[in-house]
C-alpha cells in the first residue's frame, strides 16, 4: 500500500527539540534557578511535540480512519510508542536500583513492584517526594506519553468526525484554558507531577487540536526555508530568559502562536538534499532519545547533589552526556526498539 511522504523538514525539528529537552534536565538539575538556566524554557518543547502530533495524525488518519477502524488505529500507536515506554521503564528500574551514588531506592523498596508496572502501563504514581513527585519516577518523560496517548484515543473516537467548526470552537477554548494555567502557575512547566497533573490535559488540549486545524485548514506556508533555517527559527522558543514576571503570558504566546506558524513553515519548506538524510535521522532518533534519556538524568542528579562539582566540569559532563545518550538512543532503537515494532507489526 503507498504511503502518505514525510514531511522531512518538521521530522528535523522534532530531533531538534528532543535534543533541547536532553540539555534542559541536565541543566535544570545543575542550575535550579531557572532565572540562570539559559535554555529553561525547553519545557516548551513539550507542547511542541503535541502540535506536531496532531497535525501528522490528522494528516496519516483523517481519510483512512473509516477504513481501518478505531481498534487497528489503537493498535499501531500502541506499537510505534509502546516499546519505548517499557524499555524506559526497564532503564529507570534498574538505574534507580543500581544508582552507583544515591541509595534512594531504600526508601521505596516495597513499592518498587508498584512503580514499575504502574510506569510500563502509563498508571500515574507520584510518589518519590524527594525528587520532584514524577508522575512516572522511573522515567519521568512517560508524562507527555500519557497524554499523548489520551489525545490519540479521543482523536479515534470523538475529534476525527468532527466538522471543523466545531474544532474552532475546541480550539479556542482550549487556548483560553490553557492562557488561565500560564497565570495560575505562571509558566507552563506543568502538567508532570503529581501537584499539577491538571496541566498536562490542557496542554495537550490545546496543541494537539491546533495541529489538526492546520492540517484541515490547508495553512500551510510555502517557503524556501531549510532544516538549519527552520531550526533556528526554532531555537529561541526555547532560549528566551527565563522570568516568572512574562513567563505567565510569554510562555502562551509561544505555544498558541509561535508553535503553530513554525509548523505551517515546517510543513511547506522544501526539503533540501544536503539536509534530507541529517532530517530524517533527526526524526527517527527523537523519540527513542527522548523516552531513554532521564534514568541517567537521575544518576547525574545523584551525582550533583553528593559531589556538588564546580561549573566547569558540569558543562563537561553535560557536553558529554548529551553525545553519549544520543549514541545510546541510537543503538536503542536500531537494535531494540526497531526489531521489536518489526515483530510486532507482523
Amino acid at each position: 500500500m503507498k504511503t502518505k511522504p514525510h514531511f522531512e523538514n518538521l521530522d528535523g525539528l522534532r530531533g531538534v527539540a528532543a535534543i533541547a529537552v536532553v540539555i534542559f534536565h541536565f541543566m535544570e538539575i545543575a542550575v535550579p534557578n531557572p532565572n540562570n538556566n539559559f535554555i529553561a524554557h525547553a519545557y516548551l518543547a513539550v507542547d511542541f511535540f503535541f502540535c506536531l502530533s496532531g497535525f501528522v495524525i490528522a494528516y496519516a488518519y483523517d481519510d483512512k480512519m473509516a477504513a481501518i477502524g478505531i481498534g487497528q488505529f489503537l493498535k499501531r500507536r500502541l506499537i510505534r510508542l509502546h516499546p519505548l515506554v517499557i524499555i524506559g521503564s526497564v532503564l529507570g528500574l534498574l538505574t534507580f536500583i543500581f544508582d552507583p551514588i544515591s541509595n534512594l531506592y531504600q526508601s521505596y523498596t516495597g513499592k518498587i513492584g508498584l512503580m514499575f508496572l504502574f510506569s510500563f502501563l502509563m498508571i500515574p504514581f507520584p510518589i518519590v517526594k524527594e525528587r520532584y513527585l514524577n508522575l512516572f519516577h522511573l522515567n519521568p518523560p512517560t508524562w507527555s506519553l500519557f497524554w499523548e496517548y489520551i489525545a490519540n484515543i479521543f482523536y479515534a473516537l470523538v475529534l476525527v468526525k468532527l466538522p471543523k467548526k466545531i474544532l474552532w470552537v475546541l480550539t479556542s477554548l482550549a487556548a483560553i484554558a490553557l492562557v488561565y494555567e500560564a497565570i495560575q502557575s505562571k509558566h507552563l512547566s506543568v502538567g508532570w507531577g503529581g501537584d499539577n497533573i491538571r496541566g498536562g490535559g490542557i496542554r495537550v488540549a490545546f496543541s494537539f487540536l491546533a495541529g489538526m486545524m492546520i492540517y484541515r485548514s490547508g495553512w500551510i506556508i510555502r517557503s524556501n526555508l531549510g532544516f538549519v533555517s527552520l531550526s533556528l527559527l526554532l531555537l529561541p522558543a526555547f532560549l528566551f530568559p527565563f522570568n516568572e514576571s512574562f513567563s505567565w503570558i510569554a510562555d502562551p504566546l509561544v505555544v498558541i502562536f509561535y508553535f503553530p506558524f513554525l509548523i505551517m513553515q515546517g510543513a511547506g519548506a522544501m526539503t533540501k538534499r544536503s539536509t534530507q538524510a541529517l532530517c530524517r535521522f533527526s526524526g527517527k532518533i527523537s523519540y527513542p532519545l527522548y523516552m531513554v534519556h532521564y534514568p541517567f538524568i537521575w544518576v547525574f542528579f545523584s551525582y550533583i547533589e553528593k559531589y556538588k562539582p564546580a561549573m566547569g566540569t558540569i558543562v563537561w559532563v553535560i557536553i558529554i552526556g548529551t553525545a553519549l545518550l544520543l549514541a545510546f538512543a541510537y543503538l536503542v532503537m536500531k537494535y531494540v526498539d526497531e526489531p521489536i515494532r518489526k515483530w510486532l507489526s507482523r
